[in-house]
């Protein structure tokens, strides 16, 4: 992505610090705490907003990206890329762990969560990068493995005028000890279209 800034890890503010954090050259791992995790009401009945998003400011006609390895093993292990306005109004989209593989995912919740997910199986222990793009009423969210091509995993609305935050996510709705290599997170300009 053209005119792309990195962000300094120490420059995001944690929603819900994770158990412990650590610098390992310029890569950040986190380790999450146990039964962390973000939803709202649909199925489960239940809403959590204790997961772990490291946040900066998202602005209109901006692009985020975070890269993360995706080295998961037990059910709901999940990390990636969060949009953030307020506790019932968010976005995440990652790699989950669900049925015993990696799924490519996003949650959008506007109220209420809703899920999809798609199985990629061959993303496990592998660097994945989440790419969320703020134009007009719209954030469209694309990921990638390695430097394989793009893939459009969802369009959502959001407000045009919302003061929006975006960052790193993970949560570890069922296990002690999830840890999380996140390798990058940088900001730059939208995306010049919804098509490559």
């Amino acid at each position: 992505m053209d005119g792309q800034r990195v962000i300094d890890w120490a420059d995001g503010k944690w929603l819900n610090p994770p158990l412990r954090t650590e610098m390992d050259g310029d890569e950040l791992v986190v380790t999450a705490r146990s039964g962390s995790d973000f939803w709202r009401t649909t199925s489960y009945g239940f809403v959590k907003d204790d997961g772990h998003a490291l946040l900066t400011g998202f602005p209109a006609a901006s692009a985020v990206e975070v890269t993360f390895v995706a080295q998961f093993d037990t059910l709901y292990d999940q990390a990636g890329l969060m949009v953030r306005v307020d506790e019932g109004t968010w976005i995440k989209a990652g790699v989950e762990m669900t049925d015993g593989v990696p799924h490519l995912g996003a949650v959008v919740t506007s109220g209420k969560s809703d899920w999809s997910l798609s199985p990629v199986p061959d993303w496990h222990g592998r660097r994945v990068t989440l790419r969320a793009s703020r134009a007009g009423d719209a954030v469209t969210v694309r990921a990638r493995c390695e430097e394989g091509d793009w893939q459009m995993i969802r369009l959502a609305p959001l407000d045009p005028d919302a003061d929006a935050l975006a960052g790193p996510f993970c949560c570890s709705p069922q296990r002690e000890g999830l840890q999380v290599r996140f390798t990058r997170f940088a900001l730059g300009p939208a995306d010049a279209s919804l098509h490559a």
